[in-house]
């Protein structure tokens, strides 16, 4: 349970760290490409993956996408942060596990349950509360927690078929990835800061470092509870998205005031629901 806890603890503290970047004027893609880079040195030191395994056979177009989505994904984080808050924000991203289930039925003709189906219903529901706008502000920006969504959802499922892949370990396949994805976002910034001007800080790599440990210790927490959890994996399934959904909405009210409607709160509520229909129905 303490792995667990401290997955969750490390997926909120990201949130966090990115809400706090705001009061520091600084560059969301430098950040982005220090933390992949943090994120890439301690997956090597902590797993030391053997690259020599590594072939022309390797799934490098799966490999190739994630790489290139999780920068923009990253990017879309941050500004779903910025513009709509941390409690929204997370709310999206946990709720993203509709997309590698709507991908399941369609594409691969798994068969669904009435727990299920309940499941996917309530969530859309929630999804409409959740986001749903306080006022006719145009700022709120609801395209960014939409692209959150969509896009953890479809790296799910990539990092599913990665998983499927067993002629190289699970560790292996995600040192790549880090590695394309800290090449997308540093050619980025590289691209911004001698074209475009922009000006290169001292803190981006501070921030980017911070988040690059604490994204790592989610994934390194979420794998060693599922690994504690083998028999009943719907438990670290639950116990993550849940819990971040609920430690997210806390920090973001009480720790950065962010303002919820009456509507808001409930849709939290249903996607709280929602998730235990779909643990309910691997049943």
């Amino acid at each position: 349970m303490l792995f667990l806890i401290l997955s969750i603890l490390c997926s909120v503290i990201v949130g966090v760290i990115f809400k706090i970047t705001r009061k520091y004027d600084t560059n969301p893609t430098q950040i982005v490409a220090f933390n992949y880079i943090t994120a890439l040195i301690l997956c090597y030191l902590t797993f030391s993956p053997n690259f020599a395994e590594v072939d022309a056979k390797a799934p490098w177009n799966i490999y190739i996408a994630i790489g290139v989505l999780l920068p923009v994904v990253f990017l879309l984080l941050m500004a779903s942060i910025k513009y709509i808050g941390i409690v929204k924000t997370d709310a999206a991203q946990r709720l993203s596990l509709f997309i590698p289930i709507l991908a399941a039925w369609l594409i691969f003709k798994e068969e669904f349950n009435t727990y299920k189906v309940i499941g996917l219903v309530i969530g859309f529901t929630a999804l409409l509360f959740i986001l749903r706008k306080q006022s006719k502000n145009t700022e709120n920006k609801w395209i960014y927690p939409a692209g959150v969504l969509i896009g953890f959802g479809i790296i799910d499922i990539l990092f599913k078929q990665i998983a499927l892949y067993t002629t190289l370990p699970y560790p292996t396949s995600l040192c790549i990835v880090f590695a394309i994805s800290f090449v997308i976002a540093l050619g980025v910034a590289l691209y911004k800061i001698i074209i475009k001007k922009e000006n290169f800080n001292l803190k981006n790599i501070l921030f980017g470092a911070l988040v690059g440990i604490f994204n790592f210790g989610n994934i390194l927490f979420y794998l060693k509870a599922h690994k504690a959890f083998s028999e009943n994996p719907s438990t670290v399934f639950a116990g993550m998205n849940m819990g971040v959904i609920i430690l997210g909405s806390l920090t973001g009210v009480f720790l950065f005031k962010e303002k919820l409607s009456k509507i808001n709160f409930i849709g939290l509520v249903l996607a709280l629901i929602s998730i235990f229909f779909i643990v309910r129905s691997q049943f």
